[in-house]
């Protein structure tokens, strides 16, 4: 019988967000979440949809127009991702981060000024 590899994310209220990532993501082949992570926002669209989605809900429409109207087969592809992984929800309302994809948001401001000084080393 196939045995599913499942991954942990912790989240910052020491919450674990349990991911099948074998059955979900089929396209990953690792067992590391943070390296799982880094392929899916790797994925092109996938860090605009994160940014587009920082300060309010959007209807998939919107959304792909803030995208600068990527494919709608691209666009729910990443969705599709991002969701699996928890960092994206949708209600009645449209698509928006959720509470993981909130703090992902934090995390990645952080690196985003970590980044800015790598860069300026001589």
């Amino acid at each position: 019988m196939y045995q599913m590899n499942l991954c942990y994310i912790k989240c910052s209220e020491n919450v674990k967000m349990k991911i099948a990532a074998k059955e979900k993501l089929k396209w990953s082949r690792v067992d590391r979440p943070v390296i799982l992570l880094l392929d899916v926002l790797g994925k092109k669209w996938a860090m605009r949809i994160i940014w587009e989605l920082r300060s309010e809900r959007l209807k998939f429409r919107d959304l792909q127009k803030k995208c600068d109207d990527v494919s709608p087969t691209s666009l729910n592809a990443r969705i599709k991702d991002l969701r699996t992984l928890g960092i994206v929800d949708h209600d009645i309302a449209g698509y928006g981060l959720s509470s993981a994809g909130r703090e992902l948001g934090k995390q990645l401001l952080k690196l985003g000024a970590w980044s800015n000084k790598w860069i300026s080393i001589e």
